[in-house]
């Protein structure tokens, strides 16, 4: 089967695009873990554009291990702005499985999001046990062997949880990650967040990626972060989430609904047969 696919990224967190609006495209578990692939075409997420009668499209999104996934912030803004040029519309309203976001073009490759409203329910993440979400008292061991108890779980269309520590340098992510992604808290497994403060308007963060690993860029671990600082008390309702590759910007509006802006990569047109 040959299929004719978009490549984008959000600060490095890259997606393929399988427009399926025209042609009905299925694809097996399988397929997708290949597509997903680095040593095949390569990506954090696969994404699938569907026909939709009362939005722009509907989306699909596949993690790289071939599981759905329920949101994906960064590949919302990314098919908004492929949409975008296709319509010349400046809103595009896409549904998802947490429901129809609404996506802004700010400027060439300047997007902004509505993720809608966090939650923060035990039973929303969801957790396995009714718990403190803002305190899961989860222990994590840094790399000179120090204790750390903490965790704060919010779902933003997927389930979350970051960790606010003074130097997030200083934990081995690659352990940590899939240790509290599998941890028996989270029956849907979750994704994974080191954030350190820098100020009340920046948090500097890595992000472990539920089915996909560790990632450049992670548009809803921003975005949960955000909200989590906020609910601590540490950020204001604007704030910049750093990653490695740049800055995502997050704002809390007064309705407590979460909006993430920031730049998409060119569209780059691939083919290939699976």
């Amino acid at each position: 089967m040959e299929i004719k696919a978009f490549k984008m990224d959000g600060l490095g967190n890259d997606f393929v695009i399988i427009d399926t609006r025209q042609k009905i495209i299925n694809l097996t578990k399988e397929q997708i873990i290949k597509i997903c692939d680095r040593n095949f075409i390569g990506c954090d997420q696969l994404i699938l554009v569907k026909k939709n009668e009362t939005s722009d499209a509907a989306l699909e999104f596949y993690n790289s291990d071939g599981g759905v996934s329920g949101a994906c912030g960064n590949g919302t803004r990314c098919v908004a702005n492929l949409l975008s040029k296709e319509s010349d519309k400046k809103e595009i309203i896409l549904t998802t499985l947490s429901g129809d976001l609404k996506s802004q073009i700010i400027a060439e490759k300047l997007v902004s999001t509505e993720i809608g409203i966090a939650r923060t329910r035990w039973n929303e993440i969801p957790l396995s046990k009714d718990l403190d979400t803002n305190d899961l008292k989860i222990k994590l061991i840094d790399l000179n062997e120090n204790e750390f108890f903490g965790g704060t779980a919010v779902n933003v269309g997927n389930p979350h949880v970051i960790f606010f520590v003074d130097n997030n340098e200083n934990f081995e992510i690659k352990k940590i990650g899939p240790e509290i992604e599998n941890h028996s808290l989270f029956p849907e497994k979750c994704n994974v967040t080191l954030a350190t403060i820098v100020n009340r308007e920046l948090i500097n963060v890595r992000v472990w990626e539920r089915g996909a690993g560790l990632t450049k860029a992670c548009g809803t671990a921003a975005c949960a972060t955000a909200f989590a600082a906020k609910q601590n008390g540490l950020a204001n309702d604007k704030v910049d989430i750093e990653f490695s590759t740049g800055r995502l910007s997050i704002s809390i509006d007064i309705n407590n609904s979460v909006h993430m802006k920031g730049p998409v990569s060119d569209i780059k047109d691939i083919n290939f047969e699976i």
